[in-house]
């Protein structure tokens, strides 16, 4: 996308035509609103443009040339250089020229020769507006398809911790269990165990990870049906994405009862719940990790909301630990580049980027607070969605 794309400058008009009368005249009569490039013929112009087509956006050319006709040069800039909005110039309006410039070169008007100059000043105009419309709906589409892939392959990286622990699971119990002897009970599978309930544990942990991992998936599925046209737009609240955190997230041994929740004043969420809930289950899995090992370890998640702050600071989600803190020096980096703590346990410092991006797009932000031996406080900041600009 280039910056003329969107921005106040326009793109330049690429006017082919192998009479230098007419290209003079052309020049000269629209330079004045449009910056003019011009060409005799379709060689040279489709030579400009492999060199230069990030600068047009527009381009008129004549249908009656020697050697390759205008139409020839309309296909090869329709196939090539889909970007330029094209206008046929022709003297020769017969139906089976318009029709193939219809169909063939994908002209947005034919513009009767000799050249009108205000009609024709309209028709680019136009031509100058479809581009920047075509160029916003490709800078939005390619927002959109990153956005995708990023959030695909972050769910990939999240889904695939949980169905590993899964997965070694299943294998430890699998290796416990007993071969039936010739005496044994039918029906009756027999494991062996290092101490009582350690198989049962471990079912009950792959349980939780596999629900969670379902949880993923089956966000990810209603935000893809919530993307169709027509879908009703969706709404949630900051308490319901907390509640559903509590109840879904895999909790490891009694991780769950050091966690607390305080909704103090609720609000509707902006943007889609699969990315607003993928933060919240890594911010979660962050703390918990850095509260192992901790005496007496805390973590609290607060709700709430002030009309009366700051502007884009009216809500927030925040959840803040007792831990060991963060050195000064990850902290420094922790939203802007792949920095983490615990890179000998796997760790790609990747989540809070992502989280960052997210909320960037929903107009949001994030803050990370942290000392060295006093906990860390990581909370979200949202412009709730019934709020009004000023």
């Amino acid at each position: 996308m280039q910056a003329h794309d969107l921005a106040g400058e326009a793109p330049s008009i690429l006017f082919v035509d192998d009479e230098p009368t007419s290209r003079k005249w052309f020049a000269r009569e629209f330079g004045d609103e449009f910056k003019v490039a011009t060409a005799g013929g379709v060689d040279e112009a489709l030579a400009i443009l492999g060199e230069r087509s990030h600068e047009f956006g527009v381009l008129v050319t004549d249908y009656r040339m020697p050697q390759r006709d205008g139409m020839k040069l309309l296909r090869a800039v329709q196939r090539d250089y889909r970007h330029v909005v094209r206008l046929l110039a022709t003297a020769y309006a017969e139906k089976d020229v318009a029709i193939a410039a219809v169909n063939q070169g994908k002209v947005l008007r034919i513009l009767e020769k000799p050249l009108d100059g205000a009609a024709t000043r309209e028709a680019l105009r136009e031509a100058i507006a479809m581009f920047r419309s075509q160029a916003l709906e490709r800078m939005l589409n390619e927002g959109r398809v990153a956005a995708l892939r990023e959030a695909i392959g972050f769910l990939a990286h999240e889904l695939n911790t949980p169905l590993a622990t899964v997965r070694g699971y299943v294998s430890t119990v699998a290796a416990r269990h007993v071969p039936p002897t010739a005496d044994s009970p039918p029906g009756l599978a027999q494991f062996t165990e290092d101490h009582p309930g350690e198989i049962v544990a471990a079912l009950e942990r792959a349980e939780r990870r596999a629900l969670y991992a379902q949880s993923l998936v089956s966000t990810f599925v209603q935000s893809a049906r919530d993307a169709y046209p027509g879908a009703l737009p969706q709404s949630i609240t900051a308490s319901s994405l907390v509640g559903a955190l509590l109840d879904e997230f895999p909790f490891e041994g009694n991780e769950r009862a050091i966690v607390t929740s305080d909704v103090q004043r609720d609000f509707s969420l902006p943007g889609r719940r699969d990315l607003l809930y993928l933060v919240l289950c890594t911010l979660t899995k962050n703390a918990l990790l850095a509260l192992r090992g901790q005496s007496a370890p805390q973590l609290r998640l607060e709700v709430n909301c002030d009309p009366q702050g700051l502007h884009g600071r009216r809500a927030w989600i925040q959840f803040k630990d007792n831990g060991p803190g963060i050195p000064p020096a990850v902290l420094a980096k922790l939203t802007r580049e792949p920095v983490t703590t615990r890179g000998e346990s796997g760790g790609n410092g990747m989540g809070l980027m992502f989280c960052n991006r997210v909320m960037q797009a929903i107009s949001g932000s994030i803050d990370v607070q942290s000392e060295l031996g006093q906990g860390t406080a990581v909370t979200l900041y949202f412009r709730p969605v019934d709020e009004r600009a000023p």
